[in-house]
């Protein structure tokens, strides 16, 4: 029983969260990539705050990687956001059944728990400064509470762009 519970938490866990799909040019040479800055005209849908959130995340998590933000950058990052707001689809089941002479007779039904959420879908570009090409893209999506607190949304943008990250450079095989 000890290995259900285990597995089940695991499955939970991993099923929750922001699903990354990447793009790229297959001839560009990302090992001559070393330097960014965002590009000059960034309209992401956003707020300012979030905004905030997201450049700094970034910032963190680039030079983590050993990249230099600088004035004359080899790559511009460009980000934009699509959201909608969605009830939870977390719910209460609530059922009434009944039987009598071999005939059954049920109803079910669910009520959401846990408010409205945003669904955020939060597209991500590196583009070649000297050639003016995209050439890296991640799409991320994910979903965060309507009425989220500054911590979570941190943490929120923390997680995903993490995830984005993780998948540049791409690996060519």
């Amino acid at each position: 029983m000890k290995y259900f519970w285990i597995l089940l938490v695991t499955t939970v866990l991993t099923s929750c969260g922001a699903s990354v799909a990447v793009d790229y040019d297959k001839q560009a040479d990302f090992t001559k990539y070393t330097s960014y800055n965002y590009f000059p005209t960034i309209d992401s849908g956003l707020n300012e705050l979030d905004d905030k959130r997201i450049i700094q995340i970034t910032d963190s998590l680039m030079h983590q990687r050993g990249f230099v933000k600088n004035e004359t950058p080899q790559l511009y990052i460009n980000f934009y956001a699509r959201e909608n707001i969605s009830n939870s689809r977390n719910t209460i089941g609530i059922g009434v059944g009944g039987s009598g002479r071999n005939v059954g007779v049920g109803v079910s039904g669910g009520i959401p728990i846990g408010g409205k959420v945003v669904n955020q879908r939060l597209t991500m570009d590196f583009i070649d400064v000297v050639k003016d090409d995209l050439v890296w893209q991640a799409v991320a999506e994910g979903e965060m509470k309507e009425r989220s607190k500054p911590e979570e949304k941190e943490a929120y943008y923390l997680s995903v762009i993490q995830k984005i990250l993780r998948k540049y450079p791409p690996s060519k095989k």
